[in-house]
């Protein structure tokens, strides 16, 4: 049994004090909640101080960053590096998201390069895959995950895999309103994990949680989740508000 992984995106959005303001209404939201890993990403200008605050409360909520560089240090102008992230509590790092990679050209070299020094550093890689709608009107949904998924997982041993977590984002539902449904979601998971089971074995496969991104909200997450292969969500817009979010997070999970 795969424990569901809720992991909210704030993208470029809400300073400081809008990242706090949030904690104060979320976590009374999904208080005694258990058995879920309940994430947040927000800009790298909240880190420490959500960290800080997460703290306080003696919170079992993680923070994960948008993106990371794969170098410690250097020149490296503008990026953020593992060691960083570490120093700020970040437990995760969300790499490859389809914003990464088609809007500020992310290869899939580099991607891989980001994902096995988020793992040398203790941080799990939140690895992003998907198709846009061009791709999967031209029937090739399945070839761009098999590519996604070997060139990011290229240099990930046996031993690193099950500290990976996969999240599917069909690059059409981002943002768009528009939510693959879950019969779509379950094939691409469960065509994902068979990628896995060729790789690493069933054994392992079964491990790993795959998450579904693009347009989640309270209304259709418990249907989502309900697929065998929907180990949870990275959910974007619907994670800015912590009423909304906080109904996803306590959703019914069949």
């Amino acid at each position: 049994m795969r424990k569901p992984f809720l992991a909210a995106n704030w993208k470029m959005n809400k300073t400081v004090k809008e990242g706090l303001e949030f904690l104060e209404a979320f976590l009374p939201a999904i208080k005694g909640i258990e058995g879920r890993d309940v994430v947040i990403a927000p800009p790298f200008t909240a880190l420490h101080a959500l960290s800080n605050a997460l703290e306080r409360e003696s919170c079992s909520v993680a923070l994960a960053a948008q993106n990371m560089h794969h170098e410690e240090k250097g020149a490296y102008t503008g990026e953020i590096s593992p060691v960083m992230l570490n120093e700020l509590g970040a437990r995760w790092v969300i790499l490859g998201h389809s914003e990464r990679r088609h809007i500020f050209g992310e290869q899939d070299d580099v991607i891989s390069k980001k994902v096995t020094s988020a793992i040398r550093h203790g941080i799990g890689p939140i690895l992003c895959i998907g198709e846009t709608l061009e791709q999967r009107e031209a029937g090739n949904t399945f070839s761009v995950l098999r590519n996604q998924v070997d060139s990011g997982l290229a240099d990930v041993s046996p031993d690193d895999i099950v500290k990976v977590v996969l999240a599917y984002e069909p690059v059409w539902a981002i943002g768009t309103g528009k939510t693959a449904s879950p019969e779509q979601a379950q094939e691409a998971h469960a065509f994902v994990r068979g990628l896995l089971a060729s790789k690493y074995g069933s054994a392992v496969a079964e491990q790993i949680r795959i998450l579904y991104g693009g347009s989640v909200k309270p209304s259709n997450a418990s249907e989502l989740l309900a697929k065998p292969d929907v180990d949870g969500a990275l959910v974007g817009g619907a994670a800015l508000e912590p009423d909304s979010f906080a109904g996803i997070v306590t959703c019914q999970i069949a």
